[in-house]
């Protein structure tokens, strides 16, 4: 059965609701295992064994959460080789801007050689009910695509 990683930094009320749109997504999928870690907790050994990764993290000052810039920093050497091609996808929340965020997180997945399957996801303010149902589809495109 493929597994999807959610990788994510979710420090505020917004950013949780999101996570839980993006889980609920995953579940309108058959056949699709789901893994859950927080950014600073999750490794290589954690995306070494998924099949697909969707990440979510806020925008803080024009960059992605420390958080997830430290799973990035962790798992860059060990699986640059191994996970070329992984699909993935990405939600980021600002307050005002998600520019910069997505800005780096598309060098970094690009020097993995990750393929995004689904168009980013940029949300500001508190998500309304389409935001949530885009995060939705965007967690079901990421795994429906394993």
């Amino acid at each position: 059965m493929p597994r999807l990683l959610i990788v994510h930094h979710t420090p505020s009320p917004n950013l949780q609701a999101l996570l839980e749109a993006a889980r609920e997504g995953v579940a309108l999928v058959d056949g699709v295992e789901l893994t859950v870690r927080p950014a600073l907790s999750a490794g290589a050994a954690d995306l070494l064994g998924a099949d697909g990764v969707l990440l979510g993290t806020p925008a803080n000052i024009g960059y992605m959460s420390g958080a997830l810039k430290h799973f990035f920093d962790t798992v860059y050497y060990p699986c640059l080789d191994a996970t070329v091609g992984l699909p993935y996808g990405v939600y980021v929340h600002g307050g005002d801007d998600t520019a910069g965020a997505l800005s780096a997180i598309q060098k970094i997945t690009g020097a993995l050689r990750w393929k995004q399957v689904a168009a980013p996801l940029s949300l500001t303010g508190p998500p309304s009910a389409a935001d949530l149902e885009a995060c939705r589809e965007l967690a079901a495109t990421v795994a429906v695509g394993l």
